[in-house]
Formats: C-alpha cells, structure tokens, sequence
C-alpha cells in the first residue's frame, strides 16, 4: 500500500477474553495481510509458554521479553497485530502506540468468563479468576482508552460483527 506509513494496519489492545487472537485472524483474512500475536512471540523467543515464564523467570522478566517483542512487532509487521493483555502497562509501549490504527476491545466480566474462564494458561488469572480480571481492568481500562483510537464493544456480537466494527472504527472520517 502507497502512501501508508509503515507499521501494522491495525493493533488490537484488550483483556484476556476480549478476542484479540480471533478477531485479529478475522481481519487479517478479510485484509489479505498476516497476523501477529505478541504472547506468541514471546513463547517462541523464550523458548517456553508465558505461564512458565512467570513461574520460573517471574512477571517483571516477561514484561521486559513482551515489551520488547512489541517494539520488534510494530517496526517489523505490517498485517494485523495483536497485543498481550498486559503490554499497555510499559509507558514505553503506549509512546510507541501513539498515532497508530489501535483499537480497544472491550469485553465485560461475565463474557470474559465464558471465554477465558479457569484457563491456567493465563498465570494473572490462575487465582479467582473473577475478581483478578476485574482488578486487571480496573488498573488496564484507562491505558487501553489512552492509546486506542477507537472502542469496539464485543459484547452480544459475533466475532464477524467484531471484525466488522473494528473494520469500520478505521474507517477514516469525513468532514
């Protein structure tokens, strides 16, 4: 694409159940560009699943290998890409997320249950599940609206109709 600045054309932020993976492979079909996931390249550079991570090496050496692994994401893929949950929470991160085509799924507590419900893959959310997730977006929403140019509720809609939205949140406006 010409005249584009380089980069993903779209980043998706949100919390663990939001559908960042499913709708990023659903846009990323619909735009015929690939698709990134963070947390998958973190696992991939470790050498090891994010929940060892943290057990063995601990959450501050993951935030550091996810930091990095979005720097390396936004100068390199120009797809659709998705981030970890917790990547908004480095004031590094949310610079380099300034301007950019970032869209904020939103998803409640009770539709994030259904999806991510007792998932031990996801260590933040190992212990009560519930209020741990409300906590997290308690601490996350205000970072999540910081750096996002749009908020694509996901509640009650299909994840066609979520790709969809997201797909008309970038839409550029006319005057």
């Amino acid at each position: 694409m010409t005249g584009r600045s380089a980069g993903p054309l779209v980043v998706l932020v949100g919390p663990p159940g939001s559908g960042k993976s499913t709708i990023g492979a659903l846009l990323a079909e619909r735009l015929g560009v690939a698709v990134r996931d963070t947390d998958a390249d973190v696992e991939r550079g470790a050498g090891k699943a994010i929940a060892d991570i943290f057990v063995e090496d601990g959450e501050d050496r993951f935030r550091a290998l996810e930091a990095a692994a979005v720097r390396d994401a936004l100068a390199e893929h120009d797809g659709v890409l998705a981030l970890g949950g917790g990547a908004i929470l480095a004031p590094a991160t949310r610079a380099l997320l300034a301007g950019r085509p970032v869209i904020f799924l939103d998803v409640s507590l009770p539709e994030a249950m259904k999806r991510v419900g007792l998932d031990t893959s996801r260590p933040l959310l190992a212990i009560n599940p519930r209020r741990r997730w409300r906590t997290l977006m308690d601490e996350r929403r205000p970072l999540y609206t910081e750096v996002a140019r749009a908020v694509v509720e996901t509640a009650d809609r299909t994840p066609d109709e979520v790709a969809q939205a997201v797909l008309e949140a970038l839409e550029p406006t006319t005057a």
